[in-house]
């Protein structure tokens, strides 16, 4: 069985790999929506897979590490693209939940990345 839970933030960014004149290369921002999917069994007395509440107070330090911040000035988003925001995001996520089997990363409500891990 797959549960998920999303969480949102707002972060600011530019992307400095961008040709010259692309909009991207700008200083702008995005509310992400963030979804994160758990794989595994409910647990036969709780009924769970993991409580929602838990799994809320694992991911939410990394979350805050992201909300109203300037991506590009944290370790490892010096190019802070959609695809490794979410590369970002899972080796971070991962080590706390290690149910997790996906996350879903949506720049915009039309534009975003599935990210599976490697």
């Amino acid at each position: 069985m797959i549960i998920y839970k999303q969480f949102s933030f707002d972060a600011a960014h530019f992307l400095p790999v961008v040709p010259e004149g692309h909009k991207c290369g700008n200083m702008h921002g995005h509310t992400y929506m963030l979804t994160v999917f758990i794989e595994g069994h409910p647990d036969e007395k709780s009924g769970w897979i993991i409580d929602y509440g838990d799994l809320k107070k694992s991911i939410q330090p990394v979350i805050e590490k992201l909300d109203h911040h300037l991506l590009n000035e944290i370790l490892g988003l010096e190019n802070p693209t959609s695809e490794n925001l979410a590369i970002w995001l899972w080796h971070k996520i991962k080590p706390l939940v290690p149910e997790l089997i996906k996350i879903e990363l949506k720049e915009t409500p039309s534009s975003g990345v599935i990210y599976e891990g490697f």
